[in-house]
């Protein structure tokens, strides 16, 4: 009975010997259908838009009002648009932008949401204090009016300034990003407050390890799981926002044809062209579902309490 191995009494799925967290997360997240099907459809989105131009090179800006608000078809695999532009071209290059938005303005939030809430968690008193007011002041702004205001009052200076892409890009990345950081402030405050009372952190602490060294070395990486997830929550945001502005005429010029321009574009010919509006709002909306299930499936992966429940 002494001989009996130990390991026909571990559940099945359990973490294997010699495996890191990490791997186990992976394990965990290959594991979730809905979230490997979002991460299909987003690899295909993001091999699409960066290199489909490169095989379809058909010019954005080609206008043939001979073939305007074509359907479908062999030449035009999306149809045309009313300058008979093709929407195949268009979206390909759209793409590039709005998924860059995306991730630009995540990783905005990101940088300045976990500075801040580091600074806050583990240093607490007065200044916690204050930066946790300054967030409530920044969570009780209204996001939309807000970004519409600031696009409007800055946008033909930084187009003045960096031209028509470059300086829209600018901007909107700007403002959505830095519209976005609260959320992840929060959650790193939560995370650090719980860490610096660790183990492990007294332990570095009582070896005179400094301050930074702390924070960089030992409760950061820690924090790593939430803030990722939340950053694909930021990403699906920032693209829904960009859209939003674009079908609003206060984002990217019409020369250069985002999925929300598009959209913007086709909103008066819905009728007789639906085409022209289908296939971006359903790019936009894979590409957000995609996103959110590859969110559910990280949250998941990365909760310490199942992956250790494991080991």
């Amino acid at each position: 009975m002494a001989n009996i191995s130990v390991t026909a009494t571990l559940p099945l799925g359990a973490r294997r010997a010699g495996d890191s967290l990490w791997q186990e997360a992976w394990r965990r997240f290959r594991r979730h259908r809905l979230a490997m099907l979002g991460a299909c459809v987003l690899l295909f989105m993001v091999v699409a838009v960066l290199s489909g131009p490169l095989a379809y090179r058909v010019p954005i800006d080609e206008i043939d009002f001979r073939a305007k608000l074509e359907t479908p078809s062999w030449a035009h695999p999306l149809g045309t648009d009313d300058l008979g532009q093709d929407l195949l071209a268009r979206m390909l290059y759209g793409g590039r932008i709005s998924l860059a938005v995306g991730v630009a303005a995540m990783l905005i939030a990101i940088v300045i949401g976990t500075a801040i809430g580091a600074i806050s968690g583990h240093l607490g008193g007065p200044m916690d204090h204050a930066l946790m007011r300054i967030t409530d002041l920044f969570l009780s702004l209204p996001q939309l009016p807000l970004l519409l205001l600031i696009i409007y009052l800055f946008r033909d200076v930084l187009k003045d300034v960096f031209g028509p892409e470059i300086g829209v890009f600018v901007l909107i990345v700007a403002v959505i990003g830095g519209l976005r950081w609260m959320p992840v402030a929060r959650l790193v405050r939560a995370q650090f407050l719980s860490l610096r009372e660790k183990e492990f952190v007294e332990a570095a602490r009582s070896l005179g390890a400094p301050t930074m060294r702390q924070i960089v070395r030992h409760i950061l990486p820690n924090t790593f799981g939430p803030v990722i997830v939340a950053g694909t929550i930021d990403v699906a945001a920032a693209i829904i926002a960009e859209s939003s502005l674009s079908f609003l005429g206060l984002g990217f010029p019409p020369d250069i044809p985002t999925w929300g321009r598009i959209l913007f574009d086709a909103k008066d010919n819905l009728d007789f062209a639906p085409h022209w509006a289908l296939f971006p709002g359903a790019a936009i909306f894979l590409t957000v579902l995609s996103i959110n299930y590859i969110g559910d499936g990280l949250r998941d992966a990365l909760d310490p309490r199942k992956v250790l429940g494991q080991s």
